[in-house]
C-alpha cells in the first residue's frame, strides 16, 4: 500500500511540473467523456419522455389504419395507393370479431374554431366514436365526453382541449357554449385536462366530435382509423390476427398479397423509436469513442516525450535499487491519473450540459450514477491502455545508458 501511495505521489508531482502540457493532453479525453455523458443522458431522458408523452396507447389496444407505421419512402408511396378505410368496415369488425372487447374509430383534420370574436386557427379536430375516451385514455376536467346516443344521432356536440378553452373562453365557463367550425354550430360538453407540449407541439389545441358530425363538417373523403381493444392482454395477438383476417376477407385480398392496411400498437411504436434512438446513440458514441482514441494517442505521445526527457531520472532510480516493475507502475499511474483527471473534468462538463438540456429542452436528461462510473472507468482505461507502451519503454531502459543521457 505504501509503495502504491508513493507511485501516485511521484506521478502527481510529475504531472504538476508540466501543467500546460498535461492540460492540453486532457482535451481528447475530456471531450470524449463529456460527449458520452451528454448523449447517453439526453437519449435516456428522451426515451422516457417519448414513452410517457407520445406513446400513450394502451398495450391491449391497436389501430388499423391506411398507412400504419411508415419507415421508408417506398412504403409511403405504396400506402398512398391503398383504399381508405371506412366506417362500414369498422362496424363490420365490431359485429364479427369474437375476440374484440371494444371497437371504435377516428378521423382527423385541421380547422379553425370560433366563439364570438375569438378564433383559433389550425385546431386538430378528431371525429370519433363515443368509446374513444376509454380507448385513448382521454382525461376530462370539465363536463363529459359525448355518448353513444349522441354519436348515432349525429348530435352537434364537441369536447375541446385546454388551450382551446383558454383562448376561446378566457373568463367564462365553456360548458354549454356554442362554437362554430366553418359556420357549423357545436355545443361544448367537455374540456380535456391540460397535456402540455411534445417537442414544441401543443397537445391541447385539439377538439373531438362525433364521427357522423365530423363527416358533415369535413366530408367523407378521409380514411377512418379503426381502434380495437383486445378481450385481454393475453389475447392481444389472437385479436390482431382475427382483425387482420376479417379486413383481408372484406377486401378480397389474395392469399399471398400484402395487407392493404397497417397495424399500429404500443409495442410497434416503441420498437420503432428504440431503433431510431439506438442508431443515433451508436453514431454519437462512435464519435465520442474516436475522440477518446485520439486523446489516448495524445497521452501516449506525451508520455513517450516524458520518457525521453526523464531518461536520466529513470537511470538514477534504477541504479539505486528501483525495479523495472516500479518504473513501469509509475509511468502507468501517470497515464491513468492524467486520463482520470480528464474523465473527471469531462463528467463535470457533461453533467452541467445535461442540466442545461433539462432546463431548456422539453424533455429531461437523465444522468444515472452507473453512467458516471462507466465514463470514469472508460477514461482511466484509455490512460492505462495507451500508457502501456511508454511505461514499458521506460522500464526497459539500461541504467548505464540512461545515466549518460543529458
Amino acid at each position: 500500500m505504501h509503495r502504491l501511495i508513493e507511485v501516485v505521489r511521484l506521478s502527481l508531482d510529475s504531472l504538476l511540473a508540466h501543467r500546460l502540457r498535461s492540460a492540453l493532453t486532457l482535451l481528447g479525453v475530456v471531450i470524449g467523456v463529456a460527449t458520452i455523458i451528454i448523449v447517453v443522458s439526453a437519449i435516456a431522458g428522451l426515451n422516457l419522455y417519448v414513452e410517457e408523452q407520445v406513446f400513450s396507447l394502451s398495450p391491449d389496444v391497436f389501430i388499423v389504419s391506411k398507412f400504419g407505421l411508415i419507415t421508408s419512402r417506398d412504403a409511403f408511396l405504396e400506402a398512398l395507393r391503398r383504399k381508405d378505410l371506412t366506417a362500414r368496415e369498422m362496424d363490420r369488425i365490431r359485429d364479427l370479431c369474437s375476440s374484440c372487447r371494444d371497437v371504435g374509430g377516428t378521423i382527423q383534420g385541421s380547422k379553425a374554431l370560433r366563439f364570438a370574436n375569438h378564433r383559433i386557427p389550425d385546431v386538430q379536430v378528431t371525429g370519433s366514436t363515443a368509446n374513444l375516451a376509454d380507448l385513448y385514455n382521454l382525461d376530462l376536467v370539465m363536463g363529459r365526453f359525448y355518448i353513444d346516443a349522441e354519436t348515432r344521432r349525429a348530435s352537434p356536440v364537441i369536447v375541446i382541449g385546454w388551450e382551446v378553452r383558454e383562448k376561446l373562453f378566457p373568463a367564462i365557463d365553456p360548458i354549454g357554449r356554442v362554437v362554430t367550425i366553418d359556420g357549423y354550430p357545436l355545443k361544448v360538453v367537455g374540456v380535456l385536462r391540460e397535456q402540455g407540449s411534445v417537442f414544441g407541439q401543443s397537445q391541447d389545441s385539439v377538439a373531438y366530435m362525433p364521427l357522423k358530425v365530423y363527416e358533415k363538417v369535413f366530408g367523407r373523403n378521409r380514411s377512418v382509423d379503426i381502434w380495437v381493444r383486445a378481450a385481454s392482454l393475453a389475447a392481444f395477438e389472437v385479436t390482431q390476427d382475427e382483425v387482420r383476417m376479417l379486413m383481408r376477407r372484406m377486401r378480397g385480398v389474395p392469399f399471398q398479397a400484402d395487407d392493404p392496411f397497417g397495424l399500429v400498437n404500443a409495442g410497434a411504436l416503441q420498437s420503432l423509436w428504440r431503433g431510431i434512438s439506438s442508431a443515433a446513440l451508436a453514431m454519437m458514441v462512435l464519435i465520442a469513442g474516436i475522440s477518446l482514441v485520439v486523446g489516448g494517442i495524445v497521452i501516449m505521445n506525451i508520455m513517450l516525450v516524458s520518457v525521453v526527457e526523464r531518461t536520466r531520472e529513470i537511470g538514477v532510480r534504477l541504479s539505486v535499487g528501483a525495479r523495472q516493475r516500479d518504473v513501469l507502475m509509475q509511468f502507468l499511474a501517470e497515464a491513468a491519473i492524467l486520463a482520470a483527471v480528464g474523465g473527471v473534468v469531462g463528467i463535470l462538463l457533461g453533467v452541467g450540459a445535461a442540466q442545461l438540456i433539462s432546463s431548456f429542452a422539453p424533455f429531461p436528461a437523465l444522468v444515472r450514477p452507473q453512467l458516471v462510473i462507466v465514463a470514469m472507468l472508460l477514461a482511466t482505461g484509455v490512460g492505462v491502455v495507451f500508457g502501456l507502451w511508454p511505461a514499458w519503454k521506460a522500464s526497459r531502459l539500461d541504467p548505464i545508458d540512461a545515466l549518460r543521457s543529458e
